[in-house]
């Protein structure tokens, strides 16, 4: 097993007032690192499909604002789809319950609740990370995907830092066609 994610996504205080939650789509992109809260895809690939999620579902909040910064999370499109007003508490304050509902993805104990196979694919580690794997649909193979090209585009600069301490024009050559098929590959991605 390996980590469900190397960073975890940390929220800054902001109470700026906006007219609208989605205002601060910008810093939630900066906060999480271009990445879901939830499942860690990046959005290089799928941006168009990012969106801007209520933690605690817009139908429960009493005291929280719509547009509070600390109750928003940015989300892949399958994940906010499948959270959506998933709620089993049904209160504003208690985010989860014997071993079913939500932690947030700032908090530190969400890493705890998944973490990865070899290739990526995500599993649970807990019961309530169980209960959020489902929910989420974590299990859907995009995640071990997009993970895996993730890896690729690592191992790719590594291999081109090789490149310039390569005396073989041939070799050298072949790597750069294979990086730059790759390359045009994901960039296509972001199209579909």
């Amino acid at each position: 097993m390996i980590e469900f994610r190397k960073d975890s996504p940390k929220r800054r205080d902001i109470k700026t007032a906006v007219a609208k939650y989605s205002d601060h789509r910008e810093e939630l992109k900066k906060d999480y690192n271009s990445r879901c809260g939830y499942c860690n895809d990046i959005d290089i690939w799928r941006t168009v499909w990012f969106e801007i999620d209520h933690f605690v579902p817009q139908k429960f909040l009493k005291t929280i604002k719509d547009t509070d910064y600390s109750n928003l999370v940015y989300a892949c499109r399958a994940c906010n789809n499948s959270k959506r007003a998933h709620w089993p508490t049904g209160d504003e304050l208690i985010h989860n319950m014997n071993d079913e509902g939500f932690i947030d993805p700032c908090d530190d104990e969400y890493v705890k609740q998944f973490s990865r196979f070899a290739n990526g694919r995500i599993i649970y580690q807990t019961q309530l990370g169980k209960w959020m794997y489902f929910k989420l649909k974590l299990h859907k193979p995009q995640h071990e995907i997009i993970w895996q090209i993730q890896e690729l585009d690592a191992l790719i600069v590594e291999c081109e830092k090789l490149l310039a301490t390569i005396d073989n024009q041939i070799l050298t050559d072949k790597l750069l066609n294979l990086y730059r098929e790759y390359h045009r590959y994901t960039k296509k991605l972001g199209s579909i």
